[in-house]
């Protein structure tokens, strides 16, 4: 170094503020560049994210709402051919849940009676459940068959029709109802009193285990009744979800096996290693 050279004096005050300028111009410039290029980069990836997931979500939960009635059943109910055919749909239904004034199938009995009651499908055939369906709908393999010549399968009965059939011959067991069915001995009255007395309580414990299982959680207010002396009184006319009935009691209706079919239909002994009850159970 050359020892005669003499140090750069140190920027005077103008010098320095002039610097500081310099230098805050230069971190403002870069926020400012910063914040100008942000919104294009938010643009190129951000947003087309964002829109592509807004669809998305909007595409599942279109699925699952437009096919919730699908959902539900197959979630509440028990696998059924019937489902894989035709499907359940809900609606909102009134109850008629009238304490004095009666319709049909309330009347006392009577062949206009027994009609509107055999319509709802009490007394229909059973139906065929198909080999490939039997296990899931909990049909074992060594259940009764249909014989391969007649298409095979399973002979089942629609538990809802059952439990529909169930509650008829309660009604049919009432007191007032019980002398004029038993009189005419068609039905399960061909059977002596011990057999339709053992049928009308498997009836009745089949209906309650049957509503303790989908019990009903909606609630029944009170309503004021009689004007000049008012008071309380429950009011059963209340909305419901309810399947549509109509359509599964025409699928039932519609799969019913012949009603006169030959023979050798229904294998006639079981198979080898089928298992035997030793009793009806």
């Amino acid at each position: 170094m050359d020892s005669h050279a003499t140090a750069a004096p140190p920027p005077d005050e103008e010098q320095q503020k002039s610097l500081l300028s310099e230098e805050e111009g230069v971190w403002v410039d870069t926020k400012e560049n910063t914040t100008k290029r942000f919104p294009q980069i938010w643009q190129i990836f951000v947003y087309p994210i964002a829109v592509a997931a807004i669809f998305a979500v909007g595409a599942v939960s279109g699925y699952y709402w437009d096919d919730m009635d699908k959902h539900c059943s197959t979630y509440v109910s028990q696998p059924s051919p019937l489902l894989r055919d035709m499907g359940v749909k809900y609606h909102v239904q009134q109850y008629n849940g009238s304490f004095l004034h009666e319709n049909i199938y309330r009347q006392d009995a009577g062949p206009e009676v027994d009609e509107a009651w055999e319509a709802l499908g009490t007394d229909y055939r059973p139906l065929r459940v198909p080999p490939e369906a039997a296990e899931e709908a909990g049909i074992a393999h060594d259940q009764v068959k249909i014989n391969d010549q007649y298409g095979g399968g399973y002979p089942a009965n629609l538990e809802g029709l059952h439990h529909l059939h169930c509650l008829n011959l309660l009604r049919k067991s009432l007191y007032y109802n019980y002398d004029y069915y038993h009189d005419q001995g068609k039905g399960a009255f061909v059977n002596d009193d011990y057999i339709v007395k053992r049928h009308v309580s498997h009836c009745l414990d089949i209906l309650r285990q049957q509503l303790m299982c989908t019990a009903d959680t909606g609630v029944l207010g009170q309503v004021w009744v009689w004007p000049d002396d008012p008071k309380p009184f429950v009011d059963f006319n209340t909305r419901h979800k309810c399947k549509n009935y109509d359509g599964i009691r025409q699928w039932a209706y519609d799969n019913q096996l012949p009603a006169h079919p030959p023979q050798d239909f229904i294998q006639k002994q079981p198979e080898e290693g089928d298992r035997i009850y030793p009793e009806i159970p």
